[in-house]
């Protein structure tokens, strides 16, 4: 038996494809997602602003983005599902996760490079700012509410993160790159830097604040439309909106930096995004003056949310869990990893 949500959902989802059998896909606070058929209804987070998530949702449904995001079904109006917002979209398949090699890592890169590059005058406003920054903040937040131990554990991740005042808003963006992340990266590779130009002069971080962002760029945001063999396209527009580029480049960054992403794949990823004229790097030479800040917060972020999962489930971190937490660590020892350190 389903609950209000779920059963709810289920029923909009009928509305817009017929009868069918509802398959809960996934239940959490910040998503509930049922399939019906062909159908997919979605309830976004209860604290969600419907303005912005409207908005979100009227650019994902313009021309300018056919081909890159996955469009809502209808005519993209909000609806309620048990008090929260939802939203319909047609079923796509999704990244198969028993198959690593197979993950559409260059395809992600250019759906990124095109996203990156759509023209916002042209699209429907005002888009709200892309969230990851702010969703960088919410992690340490739960971290510091999850107990004693954690709140320690939130300033040192803090301190690690580069995020400093001008992410959350507070300040004008910084004019020179931080500690880097990738020094001394992962304990099998400590020597390597696969992308750094020695010879290159120093540059110059310049925050973009005004490119259209995912916001939460991962494998799982990708599905083929129509399934199952359909192009890629990017889903999950709850983060979508105005921002530095380089922060939908963070995860899988971080990734490599931390070990968790083999350089092969990363190159792979880069050269690609770089083919289609991403602007969040530069052309050639070193992409880490551009990365470093959001790839220490997305790791950051990736460390908190991992020491609040452990903490719920009264148990150590385990393997992946810790070498996040060990590279917040690692930034911390890094020369000035500590200047943004938050009361």
């Amino acid at each position: 038996m389903g609950t209000p949500l779920t059963d709810r959902l289920a029923a909009l989802g009928r509305g817009a494809s017929g009868d069918g059998r509802a398959v809960v896909l996934a239940d959490r606070l910040d998503g509930t997602v049922v399939r019906v058929g062909p159908v997919v209804s979605k309830a976004h987070a209860p604290d969600s602003d419907r303005d912005d998530l409207a908005a979100r949702i009227a650019v994902a449904r313009h021309p300018l983005l056919a081909g890159i995001l996955l469009a809502p079904l209808g005519d993209g109006r909000l609806l309620d599902a048990d008090g929260r917002p939802a939203s319909l979209w047609p079923l796509g398949a999704p990244v198969a996760p028993d198959d690593p090699d197979a993950a559409p890592w260059e395809e992600a890169a250019a759906l990124l490079a095109r996203l990156h590059s759509v023209p916002v005058a042209e699209l429907p406003g005002p888009i709200p700012p892309m969230r990851g920054p702010a969703k960088v903040a919410r992690a340490l937040r739960r971290l510091r509410a999850a107990d004693a131990p954690g709140t320690a554990a939130a300033t040192v991740l803090w301190a690690a993160s580069g995020l400093p005042p001008w992410a959350r808003g507070e300040a004008a963006p910084p004019q020179s790159p931080t500690a880097p992340l990738r020094a001394g990266a992962a304990p099998h590779r400590p020597q390597e830097a696969p992308l750094r130009a020695e010879a290159a002069p120093p540059r110059t971080a310049s925050p973009r604040t005004g490119l259209l962002c995912h916001g939460d760029l991962h494998l799982g945001q990708l599905v083929r439309h129509p399934a199952p063999d359909g192009p890629w396209l990017l889903i999950d527009v709850d983060d979508l909106g105005l921002g530095d580029p380089a922060w939908d480049l963070a995860r899988p960054a971080a990734w490599y930096a931390t070990g968790l992403l083999a350089p092969d794949v990363w190159q792979r990823f880069l050269t690609a995004y770089r083919a289609g004229a991403g602007p969040a790097v530069c052309t050639e030479g070193d992409p880490w003056p551009e990365l470093d800040v959001p790839a220490r917060a997305l790791t950051v972020q990736s460390a908190a949310l991992a020491l609040v999962r452990a903490a719920a489930e009264r148990r150590a971190p385990d393997e992946v869990e810790q070498a996040l937490v060990d590279a917040c660590a690692r930034i911390l020892a890094l020369p000035g990893g500590d200047r943004d350190r938050a009361p």
